[in-house]
């Protein structure tokens, strides 16, 4: 089965810097374009980041732009997000999610991805 493991969230102050990582398996990791979302209690799921199968197509929401990076290492079936200058209104649970047979324009959709990890939790203090 496919299993898609979030790591790196935690508490960090306003400004600070984290790194997420994604480890997948059970699917044939290359082949599928990786993103990140975000949700908080209340609120519907948000787009954040997503990556192309290749590397060579990135995007990001608007309100993250300049701040998050992300990327992959499909040698090591992984994918990043390296999140800077983080605000409290960053604060939310990341979930990574992969989405099979992607046209550019469905990377920001979040209900076409058809694997979900199970999320982890990012807090930025003010």
């Amino acid at each position: 089965q496919v299993q898609l493991v979030e790591s790196g969230g935690g508490l960090v102050q306003a400004g600070g810097s984290l790194r997420l990582s994604c480890a997948a398996s059970g699917l044939t990791f290359s082949r599928y374009t990786m993103g990140w979302h975000r949700q908080v209690p209340g609120k519907e799921r948000e787009f954040v980041a997503a990556i192309s199968w290749s590397g060579a197509g990135t995007y990001y929401a608007e309100s993250v732009k300049g701040r998050f990076t992300v990327s992959r290492d499909n040698a090591k079936n992984t994918v990043y997000l390296q999140m800077n200058s983080l605000k409290p209104e960053d604060t939310a649970v990341y979930y990574c999610a992969a989405l099979d047979r992607a046209r550019s324009s469905d990377a920001r959709t979040g209900g076409l991805y058809g694997y979900w990890g199970q999320g982890t939790q990012v807090t930025v203090s003010s």
